[in-house]
């Protein structure tokens, strides 16, 4: 059973007052905290129940010589009567002073760290205190940020830093309860070099240049009134300009890849009127976006207001605009409503896919839309496949199921949106559609857990209807391994074709046979990922001078190109992808290789090392430790 705040806390909110030194911060009562046993997060060492933060207020310097961020942390608490501390995540940060609200010290104490991922408690006793002030440093190696150099930018001449939260890692530069369940409004106030832009994923205060200091530097505010999970704070600082490509979008990069950016993302209000139109106005405002360097780690990543993305989606050809619909889904599926704990991320990515799917079909069309499905599904089948439990659903201790464990391959993607397409087909898509946007409706700005949404199913779809309930497998698709039999495999036409191109290829067919005039990068990738893992040096040469594979300027068919030719010691590539792992760092493109390379025990893990060793420098901390990882080290 979902609750919310205990009664006793819930009385402390209503008899509560907005703080005055916290002016900005809503008057709204905050979202609740669930607390049944499923909803118990793990990877914090907050206790919410009995005090949570409720608003965090950031003022910080922004240090480009030392790489940290130096500043104060003002969080508003909400405690229960009885409660004398408050519990919050801090990794590697240096504190050096707690008051509250008016500068009286607060005693604390830091816990020990208890691994490099969860960092250590910080306890505050509260002394009847509503704000509690955090004077603190981080550290040059703080696991959220990465401090690029200029070379490592577009433009070369610059420096550049960003953020990234998700999942855990944003306690290395904010001290508060870095859980998804304990959501917060938060504002900011950052000073950077005066040549620089800050940019930040909430409601900008201070105009696009920021406010000019005395001291040559400039200040940028900040504000976001909706309560959202503390990883979906994110900023970046660099040499940024901004174009704007209607009026509730834009795109922030570095002025070399501003008309590229903006050309590639040009369908991005037709994308916001169609989410809008399947599931409910969009409630955030502005949808800019901000290209990053290639170092940043993933596709995408969902802050509100300011999607991070990588440039290697820019191909031209907006074939890879898929991830610009994805993260533009997360505002209702994961921002809106957002898994209560990591253990249900699916509650997040499958939603967010499956509905990513559905607004490429409104722009584009039912084929195109079936292309990314059909490409999901063989994705969700290797996965299940190489965890050894294919299409064993009775398996309820076995990892491919989607409650519990998260990070499993993609299936928080593939096996969630998959969930979701079968129970379109078989409520029918109307009725489906009615319910997706009441439940994004009824939940909005607060956590969710698996149970939560089973039992919201329940009660409004599937009242009276039990041999529906049966044909369902609800249970078996969220807490069973493999994937039931009721699954819906959505086949393409379009690479259907391409099968039989790779059918003729198989068979001993020429390379210069094959006609790729026009493939999108789906194209490519059912092809080289259907060519058989063994090929002859000469045959993979033909390929390689036939279609380009080395040098092509599609970051994904390298990647895919790369582990065909690791697989089989094709050293003619080897120079291409070691220049390829030095300036890509989205671990979606890299890990494989790695991968692959660990694969081949007698030669594959000393060059793994050597060229980690290279490129490591060039990685965001979370791709580095996942490659570390990889490399057993």
């Amino acid at each position: 059973m979902r609750k919310l705040l205990a009664p006793a806390l819930l009385g402390a909110l209503l008899a509560s007052t907005v703080p005055v030194q916290a002016a900005t911060a809503p008057a709204s009562a905050p979202a609740p905290i669930l607390t049944s046993p499923e909803a118990k997060d793990v990877w914090t060492h907050a206790e919410p129940e009995q005090a949570r933060v409720t608003h965090v207020a950031l003022d910080l310097d922004v240090d480009f010589k030392s790489h940290t961020l130096a500043g104060t942390a003002t969080l508003d608490v909400l405690a229960a009567p009885e409660a004398t501390t408050i519990v919050l995540d801090v990794k590697d940060l240096a504190i050096a002073r707690v008051t509250d609200g008016q500068g009286k010290t607060l005693a604390y104490t830091l816990g020990a760290k208890d691994n490099d991922d969860l960092g250590s408690a910080l306890t505050v006793r509260l002394e009847g205190a509503k704000q509690v002030r955090i004077t603190y440093r981080t550290s040059p190696q703080a696991s959220a940020l990465q401090w690029l150099p200029p070379e490592m930018t577009f433009g070369k001449t610059k420096p550049y830093l960003y953020s990234q939260g998700q999942a855990i890692h944003n306690r290395s530069w904010i001290p508060t309860q870095d859980s998804p369940g304990i959501r917060q409004t938060w504002e900011a106030t950052l000073r950077v070099p005066g040549d620089l832009v800050a940019v930040m994923s909430a409601e900008k205060l201070s105009g696009a240049t920021g406010e000019k200091l005395p001291d040559g530097r400039r200040a940028f505010r900040f504000r976001m009134d909706k309560p959202v999970p503390p990883y979906l704070i994110a900023f970046a600082v660099g040499d940024l300009k901004f174009k704007a490509l209607g009026p509730r979008s834009g795109v922030w990069t570095e002025a070399p890849m501003l008309d590229k950016a903006a050309h590639e993302f040009a369908d991005v209000e037709k994308m916001i009127d169609a989410a809008s139109a399947l599931y409910g106005p969009y409630r955030w405002g502005r949808y800019d976006m901000l290209l990053l360097p290639p170092a940043f780690p993933y596709g995408g990543m969902e802050n509100p207001m300011l999607t991070f993305l990588t440039p290697t989606i820019v191909t031209g050809d907006r074939s890879n605009t898929d991830v610009v619909a994805h993260e533009l889904a997360h505002s209702w599926s994961g921002n809106l409503v957002t898994n209560a704990t990591w253990s249900d991320s699916w509650l997040n990515e499958g939603f967010t896919t499956y509905f990513e799917n559905r607004i490429m079909e409104a722009l584009y069309g039912k084929e195109r839309a079936a292309m990314y499905a059909d490409l999901d599904w063989d994705t969700m089948m290797r996965d299940i496949e190489g965890m050894g439990d294919a299409m064993k659903p009775g398996m309820t201790a076995a990892p491919s199921r989607l409650h519990g464990n998260p990070g499993e391959g993609e299936l928080d993607y593939t096996k969630g949106s998959n969930f979701l397409r079968m129970l379109e087909t078989k409520f029918g898509r109307q009725a489906w559609d009615a319910y997706l946007a009441s439940y994004f409706d009824r939940h909005a700005f607060q956590p969710q857990t698996t149970a939560g949404f089973l039992k919201d199913l329940r009660e409004h779809l599937l009242k009276g209807k039990p041999e529906l309930e049966l044909d369902l497998q609800l249970d078996r698709w969220a807490y069973a391994a493999g994937i039931p039999d009721n699954a819906v495999h959505v086949k393409s036409a379009t690479l259907a074709r391409v099968d039989e191109r790779l059918t003729a290829f198989k068979a001993g067919g020429p390379v210069g046979a094959i006609d790729t005039k026009g493939w999108s990068t789906q194209q490519w990738l059912r092809f080289l990922n259907g060519l058989p893992r063994e090929e002859t040096p000469a045959r993979l040469a033909e390929l390689d001078k036939g279609l380009n594979l080395s040098n092509s300027e599609n970051a994904y068919v390298q990647s895919a190109w790369f582990e065909l030719a690791i697989a089989n010691h094709y050293e003619p590539a080897f120079p291409a992808l070691a220049d390829y792992v030095g300036r890509i760092g989205r671990g979606l493109l890299v890990y494989p290789l790695y991968k692959g390379l660990m694969q081949q025990a007698d030669w594959g893990p000393a060059k793994a090392r050597e060229l980690f060793a290279a490129a490591k420098d060039t990685y965001h901390p979370e791709t580095a430790t996942g490659i570390a990882r990889i490399l057993g080290e």
